[in-house]
Order: C-alpha cells, then structure tokens, then sequence
C-alpha cells in the first residue's frame, strides 16, 4: 500500500482561483475566461432567469490576447502575486531580472507595446528601473516599471 503513494510533484492541489460573487467583479480586476487569468477591460450583467441566474459577459485582455465568455455563473478570479525585480539587461527579447535572494532569472519576455519600450528605452538611457511582475495561475507577465529610489 505504501508503496503506490508519488510524491514527486510538491504540489498540495490548491485551487489557483477562488469564488466570488457577480457584483463583486469590476473594469479592471481579474477573472479566469476559457482557462487564462485575463484583466477585464468590458462587463456587462443580464437580469436574473427563470431560473434564477444572472448570466455575466466579460470581455479581457490576457498577456496581449483578447478574449471573451459568456457564463451562467459568474468566472472565478485567479489568485494575483506581483513582485518588484530589478531590470538588469536586456538579451534576445529576454528581460535578466535580480531576485531578493540574488539569482538572476532570465526567462522573463520583454512585453510588447509602450511598456517594452519604455523598458528598453530607460534601460539603454543607463537609468535603473524595478519590473512590476504579475503572476497568476502558470502564467506571468512584465506589468509596469518603477525607477529605483536612490
């Protein structure tokens, strides 16, 4: 019997989204739409049913992907960690962050849009800049920049 238990993975099974009731979600916050943690940029809510349910239309934008979804239920929102990493180059469209505990990670793409190129911009300028990281589920994206205090 002991010997069919893997431990391998770590993993407790936490769930990465947690419930939250339809008036609660707002423009702005997050939601899971067909399985990606996404920023909603449009909502709108139905009157109740016949069988007693609002139906929820949301529409948001995840990683540079618009998606949409219409549910019974409202979607549940992922749980969002965000994290100041300091920009310590830029290689092959590649950020090289600096971690608190002082390893350099570099699996991190530069975002597209105004914000990858802001980020190249003040990195080629030599100013030193902080990379706002959002994680959320598996997936994690370079959000906004912030100049270093001195």
């Amino acid at each position: 019997m002991a010997d069919d238990l893997d431990f391998e993975t770590g993993d407790a099974g936490a769930s990465a989204t947690f419930p939250m009731q339809c008036s609660a979600l707002r423009k702005n916050g997050f939601v899971v739409l067909k399985g990606r943690p996404c920023k909603i940029v449009e909502m709108s809510t139905s009157k109740t049913g016949k069988h007693g349910h609002a139906k929820v239309r949301a529409s948001g934008v995840c990683l540079g992907r618009v998606r949409g979804g219409l549910c019974a239920h409202p979607p549940p929102p992922p749980f969002l960690f965000l994290s100041l990493l300091q920009l310590i180059g830029i290689q092959d469209g590649y950020l090289s962050l600096l971690q608190d505990s002082g390893d350099v990670r570099e699996d991190l793409r530069l975002p597209e849009g105004d914000l990858g190129k802001e980020i190249e911009q003040k990195y080629d300028s030599g100013e030193e800049i902080l990379i706002t990281v959002l994680s959320a589920m598996t997936e994690e994206a370079a959000v906004a920049i912030k100049a270093m205090a001195k």
